[in-house]
């Protein structure tokens, strides 16, 4: 929704009205994931996908009848492998739509300011099978919208103060926490025939990079082009300098415990060790563990390793803390340039924050076979 919002503007301003559909659930190796967005204007124009080119056309037509009654409805449309190959894609899936006639101010607002899950009654939804199912439809409901703490951006507060949230049962509460964490939308079903749309606005993920290294210089750049917010940490003036970090968010000449004080490192943060120099990593990776950093990890050898681990346990951290340390840092990519480093470090980050497995995709899915 965010990345439509200009076309959403341009619309709305030149007095047309706007519906969306929007992805609340998939089944299978679905083209788009939960919260993708087609937006549809009442002269026919639209911009977004829900399926990257699939169904388009039909979710349109959706849209544009809920546009004339008022009505939202949901629709499953199921990818076969060869409409997928039609348009560009390795494979089909099932899919679950929701199309709306209007779109809600606080959404639309809640999608520009980030740090916001957006909760979204919806109307009776198919089982949660990927076989057929008949459309259901009801009267748009407004949704709620939950604020996320100004001092920890990746939490969702679990109160009754948003507009509307009193009504929230208490499994959509806590799913919105879930969804805040992890920047991820979803279909929450409270009762067989009550569901909501948890539909996530995060802030920017933040990446902490301790150590002015060549491999961070690498890696700022790279989490950059994934829209994460990047901090360099480095006591060492000379390392750690505007003319060799020119595009990172924020360059700290402070020691890493310090600078995690002032940044207020939590849950939703990774924090990546690089140093080189055991005065500024091990207090750091301390640090960090006790600050419930997201992801911790750590450059050095496996001897590096257990020498430090042993340090970390005489520094009171815990057998379970220390075993939260990803080290060495990174996945096995089996460069060793620095950019070839930076990239594993950042697939290991990103693992950690989706949920992957770090293996390959041959391994968790299988074999993607062509046609003849």
């Amino acid at each position: 929704m965010r990345d439509l919002l200009a076309s959403y503007d341009a619309w709305i301003a030149e007095g047309h009205r706007v519906g969306r559909a929007v992805v609340i659930r998939t089944f299978g190796s679905a083209p788009r994931r939960e919260g993708a967005v087609l937006l549809v204007a009442d002269d026919g124009r639209m911009v977004g996908s829900v399926s990257g080119g699939c169904v388009e056309g039909a979710a349109a037509e959706e849209v544009a009848r809920a546009i004339a009654s008022g009505r939202s409805r949901v629709i499953r449309y199921g990818i076969s492998d060869e409409q997928a190959w039609d348009v560009g894609l390795a494979c089909g899936g099932t899919i679950d739509v929701l199309a709306e006639g209007r779109i809600d101010p606080g959404l639309v607002a809640a999608s520009r300011r980030l740090g916001s899950v957006v909760a979204t009654p919806l109307p009776p939804v198919p089982p949660p099978t990927p076989e057929a199912a008949s459309p259901s439809e009801a009267e748009t409901q407004p949704p709620v919208v939950l604020e996320g703490r100004p001092h920890d951006p990746g939490e969702v507060p679990a109160t009754t103060s948003a507009p509307g949230a009193e009504a929230l049962p208490g499994p959509i509460i806590e799913a919105a926490e879930r969804a805040g964490r992890s920047g991820l939308s979803e279909l929450v079903a409270v009762e067989p025939d009550r569901a909501w749309f948890l539909e996530a606005f995060p802030h920017r993920p933040r990446l902490v990079v301790v150590g002015a290294t060549e491999v961070s210089r690498h890696l700022v750049a790279l989490a950059r082009s994934l829209e994460y917010e990047t901090i360099v940490v480095d006591p060492r003036s000379a390392f750690a300098t505007a003319e060799r970090f020119p595009d990172v968010d924020a360059l700290l000449v402070d020691w890493p415990d310090e600078a995690f004080a002032t940044l207020g490192l939590g849950p939703t943060d990774a924090v990546a060790v690089l140093s080189h120099d055991p005065k500024v990593d091990e207090p750091a990776i301390a640090e960090a563990i006790r600050r419930g950093a997201g992801y911790v990890g750590a450059v050095g050898s496996r001897r590096t390793q257990a020498g430090r681990r042993e340090r970390l346990a005489a520094a009171g951290l815990s057998p379970d803390e220390i075993a939260r340390v990803h080290g060495p840092i990174g996945l096995d990519l089996g460069g060793r340039e620095p950019v070839e480093t930076a990239l594993a470090i950042l697939a290991e980050v990103v693992a950690a924050r989706r949920g992957g497995t770090g293996r390959p995709l041959i391994e968790v899915r299988g074999a993607i076979t062509g046609r003849a």
